[in-house]
């Protein structure tokens, strides 16, 4: 299997057909179709399942995307650290973030990092916590932003202070109690809730302690839709009080949950055993700078 072929093939999947993929490769669209017939041939396996108008992969395909990913990834992040070396600092620097830590840390941190490193590119993967830890253990990301616990024996890392969850939901709701800021726990019992799958084991815990079991209507960790599902009356979601940076309506309101009150943490990992970039050095040196 040669190098163009997991670009190519790589290409393919990301773009869903075969004819963005020849865009995408600047090739033509026949000779991208005969290099991934050709490469089913190689592999002696159906990479593709034909008749569907996006790209479908068999067990196989699936199996080379994981292992072409991790491949790519390693040697750019190569290259990338072999081209610091006597260089000062460029390249492109491979981060990996959870939706939320990522939309609120990272705009500042990255406007800042540009004016001092103005050489240096960035690659972002988005994904829950356990996908950025995943990006990390295969190399294809050098620095991981999650709010997820990170083993000390693999990986290094920085712990912000904790930062409480608040229940966002339409104003017009009174039924939380008459307090503007705040909803206690109890006053949440027989409300449809929207909980990310992150906090439902911990959520569920206080609301047992309480003695009620919350009425979930949804567990989702797409943050920003739950938000947006509350916008249209289907519940209220659990989110990081940074949350109410990123959207604002006039018919929503953050309430911070008291009685008690729970909290999460953002935490920046990387590699135990492995060299960062010069570009990674200096970006968690800014990080800490600006935010620990």
């Amino acid at each position: 299997m040669e190098f163009k072929d997991m670009h190519s093939f790589y290409a393919v999947v990301e773009e869903g057909n075969i004819s963005h993929a020849a865009k995408r490769l600047d090739i033509a669209q026949p000779a991208l179709s005969k290099q991934m017939k050709k490469l089913e041939e190689s592999l002696g396996v159906q990479l593709f399942e034909r008749g569907s108008r996006r790209i479908r992969l068999t067990e196989a395909g699936r199996i080379l995307y994981t292992r072409v990913e991790q491949i790519l990834g390693m040697v750019d992040g190569t290259v990338n650290e072999i081209t610091a070396i006597g260089s000062g600092v460029m390249g492109s620097l491979m981060i990996g973030t959870v939706t939320t830590s990522g939309a609120t840390l990272l705009p500042g941190l990255i406007k800042e990092f540009h004016k001092r490193y103005p050489k240096v590119t960035f690659q972002l993967w988005e994904g829950e916590g356990a996908r950025i830890l995943e990006l990390l253990d295969n190399r294809i990301i050098e620095i991981g932003i999650t709010r997820t616990h990170v083993d000390p024996k693999i990986y290094e890392s920085i712990t912000l202070t904790n930062e409480p969850l608040v229940m966002v939901m339409q104003k017009n709701l009174c039924c939380c109690g008459k307090r503007v800021d705040r909803v206690s726990l109890r006053e949440l019992k027989d409300q449809p809730l929207i909980i990310p799958l992150r906090w439902k084991t911990i959520f569920l815990a206080q609301c047992s302690t309480l003695g009620f079991v919350p009425n979930i209507v949804c567990v989702s960790d797409g943050i920003l839709q739950n938000i947006l599902w509350t916008k249209m009356g289907i519940g209220m979601a659990l989110v990081p009080k940074s949350t109410e940076e990123l959207l604002t309506e006039d018919n929503l309101v953050y309430k911070a949950i008291v009685d008690p009150v729970i909290s999460t943490q953002t935490v920046v990992a990387w590699l135990k055993n492995r060299t960062l970039s010069h570009s990674g050095q200096h970006f968690l040196t800014l990080f800490k700078e600006m935010f620990h």
